[in-house]
């Protein structure tokens, strides 16, 4: 599974990177929305963990290239504020999985993480072992 993880704070990316990399994922880091366009226009990923209150650039502009590049890609986002917990962020992101608070324990982050990144986005993508003939 490739994760990008899209975090200002680089210490605390690290902490969710570790977690994750303990689950079997490959993990990239991305600080800002540019490095984060720039890292999705070049690798495919599973999944992809994203800060809404990025400092350099916006979060929902990574997302935007996210559907329209990788739209089978899932994105989980993480906010340490209120804003778009009336579920909104389902709307303006195509791909939007799930949306938890920063404060989430990283062990538990990254069970979310793992299991939006293994399991199809689309739900025309049934694994062969579940398809009906």
């Amino acid at each position: 599974m490739r994760t990008l993880i899209v975090q200002s704070n680089r210490a605390l990316g690290e902490i969710w990177r570790g977690h994750l990399v303990r689950l079997g994922a490959e993990v990239s880091m991305a600080q800002d929305s540019f490095d984060a366009i720039a890292q999705i226009e070049e690798t495919q990923f599973d999944a992809i963990v994203l800060d809404l209150m990025l400092e350099d650039g916006n979060a929902l502009s990574v997302a935007d290239m996210a559907c329209f590049r990788q739209p089978e890609a899932n994105v989980i986002f993480v906010t340490n504020t209120t804003f778009f917990s009336d579920g909104s962020i389902f709307a303006h992101s195509g791909n939007a999985r799930a949306l938890v608070q920063s404060g989430t324990p990283p062990k538990d982050l990254a069970q979310i993480v793992y299991h939006y990144g293994s399991v199809p986005s689309r739900a025309d993508e049934v694994p062969s072992s579940l398809a009906v003939d």
